[in-house]
């Protein structure tokens, strides 16, 4: 009888896709109903940062100042609940999840004179999520954001054909498929947000609440 090496459910390509889904939603959110911007990366913010700063712009600097400290805040917080996750019946990445699910319901009833406080709460569990889920399947990607997925993708790709390696071409798949749930994400995000406003957030945490219970199966590998 062969018996199956049984891996962790959080690395898996089911719970990528869906945190991906949920990074393409959250970006769409934020934009549409928060203040028109994007909360998952942190690149514009600190460009923006720049620019006001050499303008001495102080109060508009630090309105990006803020969801960038929020960022760096999440990714500590990831580091403090991986080595010091006392539940044994809780993964620590489930411990993360559960963060994200409270932060965005609670950003769901914060109404839009908060909407600076909103795009720093969702840049804390971007940052969050993106620390405590960098693997999926054995690849190092991201779910927050699409930059480095789309290069290693087509690098992967390119290489895989170039020297006739399906393993390569198979790994390349993956980063695909999870832009294309990101991209997911953004459309629905984009067309749930328009109907129900900030209440949206909502959604998100219902997909984390899904993801929060895939955790306590273990995936055949």
């Amino acid at each position: 009888m062969t018996h199956r090496k049984r891996g962790q459910m959080s690395e898996s390509v089911a719970m990528g896709l869906l945190l991906a889904l949920t990074g393409g939603f959250l970006d769409a959110y934020t934009y549409v109903a928060r203040g028109r911007v994007f909360a998952n990366a942190q690149t514009g913010n600190i460009v923006l940062l720049g620019m006001n700063l050499a303008d001495r712009n102080f109060s508009a600097a630090l309105s990006y100042l803020i969801p960038i400290v929020a960022f760096v805040a999440g990714v500590a917080m990831a580091e403090v609940i991986r080595h010091h996750n006392r539940w044994e019946a809780l993964h620590w990445r489930q411990i993360t999840v559960l963060f994200e699910i409270v932060t965005l319901t609670v950003c769901a009833f914060l109404p839009p004179t908060h909407n600076w406080l909103v795009t720093s709460l969702v840049s804390f569990v971007c940052a969050l999520q993106a620390e405590s889920f960098r693997t999926i399947a054995g690849s190092t990607l991201a779910t927050t954001m699409c930059t480095g997925n789309l290069r290693t993708a087509t690098e992967l790709l390119s290489l895989g054909l170039l020297r006739r390696d399906r393993a390569e071409c198979r790994r390349s798949r993956i980063y695909y498929l999870v832009i294309l749930a990101f991209l997911a994400g953004a459309v629905l995000g984009d067309a749930l947000t328009r109907r129900f406003d900030a209440l949206a957030s909502l959604f998100c945490a219902g997909f984390l609440l899904l993801g929060f219970f895939i955790m306590f199966f273990k995936e055949e590998r």
